[in-house]
């Protein structure tokens, strides 16, 4: 029941963790830069969707962030654009709203974040990552700034998927499985004990923490995430038509919004088709399913006669190795995530086919628990016993309760600095237009 140290240990290496906090954020920065380069101003500026943000509002917003915790929190310097604060606090002004406000043009919002990155790659060079400041304790604050852009260059290539016009972003595919056929449909997750969320991870964030015992009864549960095929099984069987299988609101959605299949999905003749990025294909059955909410799958799970897993029990499946006793920082173990193990960094903009990366399952099995796509789980955004929020309560705790569910597992959007085996995401559970999919599970 213990919890892995966390890897590189900063206490041997600090010149170590500066080079991965360095890495960090020169990663991100080159991923913002592909999907704000890849449009045109107009386009940078226009609101795709009053559910986003305009691409130049993040791309500013990245900027001001690292300003304001890595220039002004660590460093104590001058504030650059003061006057330019407000315009950027995403809880001074809905997404909504956001076109509105007088951003700063496409040209001044690159130069602006240009300049306090520069002077932010000083900054890093300079810092101690070692003493008695919290925020920069193993370089938390760089790690944590990383991670913010990171998860904003999630959310800018949700935007590309709703904007119109041809593709403008191109990947490879993912590795197809060679074993896909003979694995098991589900494996048993024995019930006890384990350690969930962690107290030593430098970089995680402040609802991981801290590590706590949970005893969790055996359950089985999916070893690869619902595909496409399988969803289209519970929609031609009337999924969206049979109130039976949806909760009260769900069910209000669908009739309100005349739902029938997930986000994207269109009906031509006989086949099922679906926009991504631009280009019209046909639905691959054997990839998992993508864009639907957590009432979408809350009603296929019932339709299979299983349920969603609780969050506790898709941690345990990721992390528990029943052999030691101890949880480990992702399903393979405890190394970071690579390009055989799981699919993330934008790498393929898309879902592996369900069965791939054999060297990414759990010692149980179940895989693709880390990237292809976040995973609804049954459970509420809760804080963890002994929570304490850092270092700013509108990170986590203004958003406890029972309006958000926790997504676990990150998605092929996500960056391997943003995703852990403990890391937890959370949303509305109405939300499609995010890169979601679920797997089920079963009592024994």
């Amino acid at each position: 029941m213990t919890e892995s140290p966390a890897t590189p240990t900063p206490e041997l290496d600090t010149e170590a963790l500066r080079q991965r906090a360095l890495a960090a954020l020169l990663t991100a920065r080159e991923r913002t830069t592909l999907l704000t380069d890849s449009v045109d101003d107009h386009e940078l500026a226009a609101q795709h969707s009053p559910l986003m943000s305009p691409l130049v509002w993040d791309l500013a917003h990245i900027g001001n962030q690292e300003e304001l915790w890595l220039l002004r929190g660590v460093a104590g310097r001058e504030a650059i654009r003061p006057e330019i604060d407000g315009l950027y606090d995403a809880f001074e002004h809905p997404r909504a709203s956001r076109p509105s406000l007088p951003l700063l043009p496409p040209a001044e919002a690159r130069s602006y974040a240009a300049e306090v990155r520069g002077r932010a790659l000083d900054v890093l060079e300079s810092t101690a990552l070692i003493g008695d400041r919290p925020l920069v304790e193993a370089g938390f604050a760089f790690g944590m700034i990383a991670q913010h852009e990171q998860q904003h260059d999630e959310t800018m290539l949700i935007t590309h998927q709703l904007r119109s016009g041809p593709a403008v972003l191109t990947a490879p595919e993912p590795p197809r499985p060679t074993d896909a056929a003979s694995l098991p449909a589900e494996v048993m997750v024995p019930g006890g004990p384990f350690t969930m969320g962690t107290s030593t991870e430098p970089w995680a964030l402040d609802n991981e923490r801290p590590a706590h015992v949970r005893e969790v009864p055996g359950f089985f549960i999916d070893t690869a995430p619902v595909t496409c095929g399988a969803y289209e099984r519970f929609i031609e069987d009337g999924g969206y038509t049979d109130q039976r299988w949806w909760a009260p609101e769900g069910w209000a959605m669908v009739r309100e919004h005349r739902l029938t299949a997930p986000q994207f999905w269109h009906r031509d003749g006989g086949q099922w088709l679906r926009r991504r990025f631009g280009v019209t294909e046909p639905v691959p059955a054997d990839e998992p399913v993508l864009h639907v909410s957590w009432y979408e799958a809350d009603a296929y799970a019932r339709w299979a006669g299983r349920r969603l897993p609780t969050e506790a029990e898709w941690e345990k499946a990721a992390r528990d190795d029943p052999a030691s006793g101890r949880s480990r920082r992702y399903p393979w173990g405890d190394e970071d995530p690579s390009p055989e193990r799981a699919n993330l960094g934008q790498r393929h903009l898309r879902p592996a086919p369900a069965g791939a990366y054999p060297a990414g399952r759990s010692p149980l099995g179940v895989g693709q628990l880390i990237g292809d796509v976040w995973e609804w789980t049954s459970s509420d955004f809760l804080p963890y016993p002994g929570f304490s929020a850092f270092p700013y309560r509108e990170y986590s705790e203004v958003f406890f309760g029972p309006a958000h569910k926790v997504l676990r597992g990150g998605s092929f959007a996500v960056d391997t600095v943003a995703c852990r085996g403990t890391f937890r995401n959370w949303d509305l559970p109405v939300r499609r237009q995010i890169f979601s999919g679920f797997r089920t599970a079963r009592d024994i």
